[in-house]
């Protein structure tokens, strides 16, 4: 961030001392100005790094996914209440200011190796900007060109996804060949290996999208995508000099999320913040308000994917399904105690170690998350933290090999140790960290994904989901792999076996919570009462219990939320199909 505002600074400078009476016009100017040196060319490169989400927008991004129950059911999920009216995203600003520097990177003045560079890390970012468009509305207009106002071509319709993925990886390519910047200590720019990793995971995308989505009709081309996806992390992984963060002991994982530099060891790409530059995020805020934020908690029946720390799963257990919360966080895969408020979690509260279980102003099910807060509360009102965001790990990485590997059935032992294996054994699990394994786990089956029997690719998709939770990618992953029905499961939360009878969440010997249908008459000091009454207010309440009296917290199981085909693209907006009724609209929108 400090080298981006200087250079947006320097460059305002540059463009000021072209204003004299005897100059050429002002566009010329500029041209020779920002294209006649290495510096102009820095100065413009620069600009590209808009299109990467801030530290603020990072730690939010799966503020839409099957594991987040949330204060609200999203517009997208609920009958009637999205379209093309409300839909947005049809933006092309950044694409336009990418072609012009690619049309005007021509000046002798610059060395071709150093125009190559810079060449190179305009198509990155435009392979960037188009991969986020057919994520989001398939079929969109390929542009390789800076249009004039009278460009016929401003009208013209979608290409079809082949061709505009195609270009993208045609540019991918071209960027990993020719960027020769192969590391950043401040991991804030684009390296090689960053433009590696980030070719493995469009190219993971778009080779299991066209394997699950059979209506795309690119079904017979997706294994050239998954090979790769493959040779890409291979590269990273033999090539690129990362590994998985291992200090820290029991928050090595954790410290990852709430570092204020990145760490470097595994964090390939980060959104940075500058205390210097007043430049922060508003993590605690959203994490831990009652009022700011979407309150996203953990669904139990994503915890429930966690495996014991011997490896084997939760859900093996006899009677998992009526553990209370103090029983059922135990002897778990340590990511768990680094995720949620579990256990002796503690916060400081000016200067004193307090004890924290979770937080029912905020939380809807007990799973409150922790990953990106930092400890102390001095951050939590409005936007003032100083940890950086991690916008790609070399976790990533290996989850992409791993998974493209098993898709095309050439996964090995080998494999599984280097990556799933190096994965548990970084978060403490003990067992099954050499062989893949032979049995599909029937609570993944059962519950996740019926269509698949491959025990590897089920265990990978496990390991995907809790490794990379609230990182931003678990909707696409929902989407290539044809799976929207998880967004409509029930928002459940921990087990509670009585109403009236106080909680202790961290088993510090204060009760927490207790939940009740008649408010007692004689409510314990410092317990958080909640009503699991059937109606609260006049109406439903949202909070409610399974068996009514008794069993999982449930929010919001009066909402219905619906995923259909259509829900895997979103609509054109309505405005710019106004524009140009050439673009045409998704099947069912």
């Amino acid at each position: 961030m400090r080298r981006f505002f200087f250079v947006l600074t320097a460059l305002a400078v540059v463009l000021n001392g072209c204003k004299k009476l005897d100059q050429v016009p002002q566009d010329t100017a500029t041209k020779e100005a920002v294209f006649g040196s290495e510096k102009g060319l820095e100065l413009y490169a620069n600009s590209f790094y808009k299109l990467l989400p801030s530290a603020s927008d990072a730690h939010k991004k799966d503020e839409m996914s099957d594991y987040a129950a949330r204060s609200q059911a999203p517009d997208f999920l609920v009958d009637g209440a999205y379209g093309p009216r409300q839909s947005n995203g049809w933006d092309w600003d950044g694409l336009r200011n990418i072609n012009y520097f690619l049309e005007n990177n021509n000046n002798n003045k610059v060395s071709a190796a150093v125009r190559l560079q810079y060449n190179a890390l305009a198509r990155f970012f435009r392979a960037y900007f188009y991969y986020t468009k057919v994520r989001r509305f398939g079929d969109v207009p390929w542009i390789n060109k800076t249009f004039k106002v009278d460009d016929p071509d401003l009208y013209k319709a979608r290409d079809k996804r082949s061709l505009v993925m195609d270009s993208v990886l045609a540019d991918l390519n071209y960027a990993c060949t020719n960027i020769s910047r192969i590391n950043d200590n401040s991991r804030s720019l684009i390296t090689k290996y960053v433009a590696l990793g980030f070719k493995s995971r469009v190219c993971l995308y778009e080779g299991t999208y066209r394997k699950y989505h059979d209506e795309a009709g690119l079904t017979g081309s997706s294994e050239q995508w998954l090979r790769e996806s493959a040779d890409a992390a291979q590269k990273v992984m033999t090539e690129g000099g990362f590994a998985l963060n291992t200090s820290g002991g029991d928050l090595a994982y954790r410290n990852l999320f709430i570092s204020t530099a990145p760490v470097a060891t595994e964090v390939m790409l980060a959104a940075v913040t500058d205390a210097n530059l007043s430049v922060y995020n508003d993590a605690n805020w959203w994490w831990t308000s009652a009022t700011y934020g979407a309150r996203i908690s953990f669904t139990r029946m994503f915890i429930n994917t966690y495996l014991n720390i011997d490896g084997t799963p939760f859900t093996n257990r006899s009677g998992y399904q009526t553990l209370v919360f103090k029983d059922e966080v135990k002897g778990r895969d340590k990511r768990l105690q680094q995720t949620i408020r579990m256990g002796d979690y503690k916060r400081i509260n000016g200067g004193a170690l307090e004890a924290a279980p979770p937080i029912f102003s905020y939380t809807y099910t007990g799973y409150q998350p922790i990953k990106y807060v930092l400890d102390d509360t001095k951050y939590d009102g409005g936007g003032q933290n100083i940890n950086s965001i991690p916008l790609m790990r070399y976790a990533e990485i290996l989850l992409n090999y791993a998974e493209a590997k098993a898709e095309l059935g050439s996964f090995t032992d080998a494999d599984w140790t280097k990556t799933i294996g190096a994965l548990r054994q970084r978060a403490g699990i003990t067992g099954g960290l050499s062989n893949k394994p032979v049995t599909a786990d029937p609570y993944l089956q059962t519950v996740y994904f019926p269509g698949i029997s491959d025990a590897s690719l089920l265990e990978i998709r496990r390991e995907r989901g809790i490794e990379l939770s609230l990182e931003g990618l678990r909707f696409d992953d929902i989407v290539r792999w044809k799976k929207g029905d998880l967004m409509t499961k029930v928002w459940n939360g921990f087990y509670v076996p009585a109403l009236n009878v106080p909680m202790d969440l961290n088993e510090d010997g204060k009760p927490d919570v207790c939940f009740y249908q008649v408010m007692p008459a004689n409510p314990v000091a410092g317990v958080n009462y909640i009503n699991v009454a059937p109606t609260i207010n006049g109406g439903p309440n949202p909070q409610r219990l399974s068996n009514d009296t008794s069993g999982e917290l449930t929010w919001l199981s009066t909402t219905k939320r619906i995923f259909e085909q259509k829900n895997y693209l979103y609509p054109i907006p309505e405005s710019d199909r106004l524009f140009n009724p050439k673009l045409g609209q998704n099947p069912g929108w």
